[in-house]
């Protein structure tokens, strides 16, 4: 290989008329060198094939992996060192990446039509100190698929009854829910799963079952079938909305995911869409082409307190009461040994929670106590 600016000068003297052998001549080359360069001023370097202290043990390597394809480069040297193998872990290493490489899978990105898909995730969050106590911060987040429209609540807890005011709310946002809703496997949505057999959590389905909404479970491993709440909300939230940002308290992260949602997430032009999702979803609304219901409760509750709730049962005794930590209540209008199903619904500002009283699908009685003389465990 000579240098380039051999190479320049032999074409720039061809240019000027010079023949090979004058070419030669004046620049001390030998002609046949002349005539490779002018036919291709960029030859292939001729490559040398030495080899290498692996060669001879290549086949060996690949019976090894065959038998176990994870084994460290370590264990694979200590085998090979009893056949002779002198080399170092790096060069091993460096092979084992090149024989192991399995290419990533791709992956068609499917577009659901407005309304037809939600997905919803929880991050975690770190925690918020109270005093001498700090709480665990989870947030939930649920995506509309089609505008990418996203909604985030912040909780201190993922039990069931807060999964489900964290879904409601979405309902009431997007003003309708979606035929469709994909989750993981959390316990609160998939109680167990064997292959494509999926036992769902009963309430999980009761809560669903009045809204029309089909839930979708992810199966297991694989992140991309929710991918725009795994990479478009959670993954976004974390290193858009967290960073360099101090709270006081619950109701504060609330209220600061709140304006950045509006002001930020849900106005910008989405790098997928190329459209800002509010003004999506509300083209497609305008044109009557979306498939979300018209959100309202489902019959027979008369307030969201009945839906996103603790709850619990009862049987009233020969006095028409019940005993719910060790307080007495009295229902009106329900006879002795009757099921009375509890709704009850703690509030941190006023520090008093609301016992609803339904019975045969009523309500018939709706009372309050201290939260604190409830003992009970608030979301």
């Amino acid at each position: 290989m000579i240098e380039r600016r051999l190479i320049f000068e032999i074409h720039r003297l061809a240019h000027d008329g010079l023949s090979n052998r004058n070419i030669a001549t004046t620049l001390q080359l030998d002609r046949g060198t002349v005539r490779k360069y002018l036919r291709d001023p960029n030859p292939p370097k001729a490559v040398v094939i030495k080899a290498g202290k692996l060669d001879p043990f290549k086949d060996e390597i690949q019976k090894l992996l065959a038998i176990d394809h994870k084994a460290s480069a370590t264990v694979i040297q200590q085998r090979l060192k009893r056949q002779g193998f002198d080399g170092g872990l790096s060069i091993l290493r460096a092979y084992l990446r090149t024989v192991r490489h399995q290419p990533k899978e791709a992956f068609i990105r499917f577009e659901s039509p407005p309304g037809q898909q939600c997905q919803v995730d929880w991050g975690h969050f770190g925690t918020l100190t109270y005093g001498n106590s700090t709480r665990k911060l989870y947030c939930l987040a649920v995506i509309e698929c089609y505008s990418r429209l996203m909604y985030l609540e912040f909780t201190h807890s993922q039990r069931q009854e807060t999964l489900h005011r964290g879904l409601l709310n979405p309902f009431r946002f997007f003003d309708g829910s979606p035929k469709e809703l994909v989750t993981d496997n959390m316990l609160t949505a998939v109680i167990e799963r064997d292959g494509p057999l999926v036992r769902f959590n009963e309430a999980f389905l009761d809560f669903l079952r009045p809204f029309h909404v089909v839930p979708v479970p992810c199966n297991v491993g694989q992140a991309h079938e929710k991918g725009k709440i795994e990479k478009g909300a959670i993954h976004y939230i974390r290193h858009n909305f967290w960073p360099l940002r101090s709270f006081l308290d619950l109701d504060d992260v609330q209220a600061q995911a709140n304006g950045w949602s509006h002001t930020v997430a849900n106005v910008r032009v989405h790098s997928t869409t190329g459209e800002i999702p509010v003004m999506r979803l509300e083209r497609a609304l305008r044109e009557g082409k979306t498939l979300f219901r018209p959100f309202k409760l489902p019959f027979p509750y008369e307030s969201t307190h009945d839906v996103f709730c603790l709850r619990d049962t009862r049987i009233t005794d020969a006095y028409r009461k019940i005993s719910f930590n060790g307080i007495g209540f009295r229902v009106p209008g329900v006879d002795p040994f009757q099921k009375v199903d509890l709704k009850i619904v703690p509030d941190a500002e006023s520090g008093l929670a609301e016992i609803r009283f339904w019975h045969s699908g009523r309500l018939v009685s709706t009372q309050k106590f201290k939260t604190n003389d409830l003992t009970i465990v608030r979301f």
